[in-house]
């Protein structure tokens, strides 16, 4: 069983019990966005998170052993198509600089982290259409001298 393998199982537990992902990581006890990552394989869960979210779903007891697995980080290398996604890639390409230009003038010379990092979806209602707030906050780690 892989990883692919249980993403795959979880989907399908998810539309035939109507679970939403929120439902999944209340479960967990974990955030909404990490525990959907590591649910799509991109990141792991703690063994007894792992077990809640296969008690949740019903899924074999091998499940949560893969969901502890550590994650091998692959994503293609091209533009995304799908629209959700290539918005990000979008994003990035417009806007990038400006955030790396506003980080370094602010923080330093560094990046913002992605491994002790945090983020949240959520939904605003607005007058011209529901609007799409994410935040993000990751630690600032300063690039070193050596």
């Amino acid at each position: 069983m892989t990883k692919p393998d249980v993403t795959t199982m979880i989907r399908a537990k998810m539309r035939e019990n109507k679970v939403k992902w929120a439902e999944i990581a209340a479960a967990a006890g974990l955030s909404e966005v990490f525990c959907t990552s590591a649910c799509l394989g991109m990141n792991s869960l703690l063994p007894d998170a792992a077990g809640k979210v296969v008690d949740f779903l019903g899924l074999p007891a091998e499940a949560a052993v893969v969901l502890s697995e550590y994650p091998t980080k692959l994503f293609a290398q091209k533009v995304p198509t799908d629209p959700c996604i290539y918005r990000w890639y979008e994003i990035t390409g417009v806007f990038g600089e400006a955030f790396k230009e506003l980080v370094q003038e602010k923080f330093g010379d560094g990046i913002m982290s992605a491994i002790d990092f945090d983020m949240q979806i959520n939904k605003i209602e607005h007058a011209k259409g529901d609007r799409v707030e994410v935040v993000m906050s990751g630690k600032f780690l300063p690039y070193k001298s050596w």
